[in-house]
């Protein structure tokens, strides 16, 4: 067996290099990806006990990451934090400015770096690798947002994560079930 054959495949792209390169690309790219996570963030499911929802912004956040790369998916983030911070409304429900849930957009920054930087070693094309991935990568959220949580509420580390990452675990599975079929399989579509 060759040295080759036991090194990890590194294909160098995401999903968005794919489209013909320019800035109104990365522009629009960077864009989108912060209107669709804040359009995910639009679903939301109050959770019992906790000041934080269920909602759809983690997984769009991830999607945005693994399918932009490092780059455009942290830019894309950050317009989305900084543009809720001056008073868009499209944070969880609804909401803008600074809140007790605030840090889990900021590890979702984090976590987009994380999962754009292993989207670009391949690990978006095959399930196991996108399962890795999309675990990993709620796992960034957590560990800025759950001890943000407990610091702006006021609450213990035990409180804050029965209230902001025991409720979610489930969820999560779910998300990373849907990035394993569908990453992997737009890569097998483009044939690249």
């Amino acid at each position: 067996m060759s040295t080759a054959a036991l090194a990890p495949a590194r294909p160098g792209k995401v999903l968005a290099d794919l489209l013909p390169a320019s800035r109104v690309r990365d522009l629009a790219l960077v864009l989108g990806g912060a209107a669709l996570t804040g359009l995910a963030a639009q679903i939301a499911v109050p959770v019992p006990g906790s000041p934080v929802p269920v909602t759809g912004q983690t997984f769009a956040a991830l999607l945005v990451g693994t399918t932009l790369g490092v780059r455009r998916g942290v830019s894309s983030l950050a317009v989305y934090a900084l543009a809720g911070l001056a008073g868009v409304p499209w944070f969880a429900g609804g909401g803008s400015g600074v809140s007790v849930s605030f840090g889990y957009i900021l590890g979702m920054i984090l976590a987009t770096a994380a999962v754009g930087a292993l989207a670009r070693r391949g690990a978006d094309r095959s399930v196991p690798r996108m399962a890795g991935t999309m675990l990993l990568g709620e796992a960034v959220i957590y560990l800025v947002g759950v001890p943000y949580l407990a610091f702006a509420a006021d609450m213990s580390a035990s409180a804050a994560i029965a209230a902001g990452l025991t409720p979610f675990l489930i969820g999560d599975l779910v998300k990373a079930v849907l990035a394993m079929g569908l990453l992997p399989t737009a890569w097998k579509l483009v044939k690249e």
